[in-house]
């Protein structure tokens, strides 16, 4: 853009932004309002940088009103005798004059010298570039989640970098297939997973790798998915090599798996051309998580799942030889089923679930011979019927125990007699365990530690209510600390206790409370309605079916998975 002197040709002017703004793809009057701005900057610099000096282009006209402002203010405020007027000097020239009052003053067209016509230059080549980026960002920003077709512009360390017509992407190596390759010039499909502002212009971010890139080729090619009425629940991937996508119907009569695939397995193996022979397992979705793991980890069978909602953890019981098929291959099949659920899955065999149950079963008889003094019919009798604390024994109905075969009342009176003796020895034997370590019995005043506890951090060496308080989550549950090229194992205090993050936190919470370092949070309040039994919420015996005494569903409590 040339400027040569404000007193160009008017019509030209317009012409130029006119040119200028479809160039850029930006708005004219952006243009307009840059060279009004680069115009005011010039004058300013003729006529001195305190002036007040405002420039107005008629956007029909192309006329050009070069202003000098002077703004009254109180005698006591004035700053800058170039751009104010003291009230009193004004009232001298004007009795109507008042506070805020402004004068204008016309100035003559000039010519701009070689440097003030480098400076407008500079002005409105900045403020166009800044509208372009920011046409770019609010283009793309809402396209976020799409799929977008471009150029390969060029490739930088295995950074592709995309003409998309009207701004650029940029897809990174980790955003890419593995092994594939893009030359200049060729045509390349990718999704758009992020846009960010920055200050060198927009980053539109692409990835050839992403789960949304996967499930919209899927909504590309089965017109359920696009229509919405199959719908996408999550997508796993290991890109280049293998995926699972998990599928739910909305409408009954329609098998999403059987839509996804397509006639003879055509739809699936188009989004497969484009992933570069990607293998995709198509998964059916299940509202209840056993049965949409049990289908996740197809093709390989389940015999049991096991589920901890607390710690988002699952176990799942497989056939001896089917422990290689259920891991896969470096671990894939259960690492994309993790993702693809949301749940972290540990696989054991049935032989050695077997041997942890035999296990288990003989550490409880054992300790109930021991507590109890009884002989191991007795202790192997108790462990069947599901006692596995000494608690559950001493604090129990005691009819519970009496319909035991084999039992009556007097022996389950005996049995939780010697069952509380036995507590309150082990009681006696903690508390003098904790005075011997020097612990403060106002610990034991924390909402949520247990003696057993206290004797635990006395141990650890935490022996005070403020000792307590000062630790971290780490330091209580363990953990894991890098040092150097090292990760070293943290033991916690009461690591041994498995407590979960949410329970540390609130002993340490609790803590703090008692120690007087902050204010307990206030309970959030009761609920306003009163319980209410299994019929009165519309439940039958069937609908807790399935579930064996540790929590656990069977595979043949939940649907077979897809084929």
């Amino acid at each position: 853009m040339s400027f040569t002197g404000i007193s160009a040709n008017r019509l030209e002017l317009l012409q130029i932004a006119d040119a200028v703004a479809r160039e850029k793809q930006i708005s004219k009057d952006v243009v307009i309002e840059s060279i009004e701005e680069a115009i005011q900057k010039a004058a300013r610099s003729r006529y001195g940088a305190d002036h007040d000096i405002r420039v107005k282009i008629d956007t029909k006209t192309g006329e050009m009103a070069i202003t000098r402002y002077v703004t009254v203010v109180p005698d006591e405020e004035l700053e800058n005798e170039y751009a104010q007027k003291s009230l009193t000097d004004a009232l001298k020239d004007d009795k109507e004059a008042f506070v805020d009052k402004t004068y204008e003053e016309v100035l003559p067209p000039f010519e701009l010298g070689r440097v003030q016509t480098q400076m407008a230059r500079q002005v409105v080549t900045h403020k166009v570039r800044e509208a372009e980026r920011e046409r770019q960002y609010d283009e793309y920003k809402d396209r976020v989640g799409e799929i977008i077709s471009g150029t390969v512009k060029r490739v930088e360390y295995g950074n592709v970098v995309v003409d998309l017509g009207r701004g650029e992407g940029i897809m990174r190596r980790d955003q890419s297939i593995p092994r594939e390759a893009f030359q200049i010039n060729d045509r390349i499909r990718a999704y758009i997973y992020d846009v960010r502002r920055e200050t060198k212009g927009p980053q539109i971010m692409l990835s050839r790798a992403h789960g949304g890139f996967m499930a919209k080729l899927f909504a590309q090619e089965v017109p359920e998915v696009y229509d919405g009425v199959i719908e996408i629940k999550s997508v796993s991937r290991d890109p280049g090599s293998r995926a699972k996508m998990a599928v739910f119907s909305n409408d009954s009569s329609i098998d999403p798996v059987g839509a996804c695939v397509g006639m003879r397995g055509s739809r699936v193996q188009a989004v497969v051309a484009e992933l570069q022979n990607e293998k995709v397992d198509i998964i059916q979705w299940s509202p209840d998580d056993a049965t949409f793991i049990v289908n996740a980890l197809a093709p390989a069978e389940v015999s049991k799942v096991v589920l901890d909602e607390e710690e988002d953890r699952v176990e799942v019981v497989v056939p001896d030889e089917q422990l290689s098929l259920a891991i896969g291959r470096r671990g894939q099949n259960v690492r994309l089923a993790s993702q693809l659920t949301g749940w972290q899955v540990d696989i054991i065999t049935e032989s050695q679930d077997s041997e942890r149950r035999q296990k288990e079963f003989a550490e409880r008889t054992a300790l109930f011979q021991e507590a109890l003094d009884v002989d191991e019919v007795i202790a192997q009798l108790l462990v069947t019927e599901g006692f596995t604390t000494v608690e559950d024994l001493a604090y129990i109905d005691e009819n519970e125990i009496a319909v035991i075969e084999g039992f009556d009342e007097d022996t389950a009176s005996e049995l939780q007699a010697r069952a509380r003796d036995f507590l309150e020895k082990e009681v006696a034997e903690l508390d003098a365990k904790r005075v011997a370590l020097g612990v403060d019995d106002d610990l034991l005043t924390v909402n949520g530690l247990t003696l057993a506890m206290a004797v635990a951090l006395g141990e650890a060496g935490v022996k005070t209510v403020e000792d307590l308080a000062d630790l971290a989550t780490d330091e209580i549950r363990g953990g894991y600390e890098q040092r150097g090229a090292d990760r070293v194992k943290i033991a916690g205090a009461l690591e041994s206790f498995s407590l979960s993050v949410p329970d540390a936190e609130s002993l340490i919470l609790n803590a703090r409370v008692a120690a007087g370092w902050i204010e307990a949070p206030e309970a959030p309040p009761e609920p306003e309605f009163e319980d209410a039994d299994l019929d009165d919420a519309g439940l039958d015996d069937s609908a807790v079916e399935g579930v064996d005494d540790e929590g656990s569903a069977t595979a043949d409590d939940v649907a077979e998975p897809e084929q």
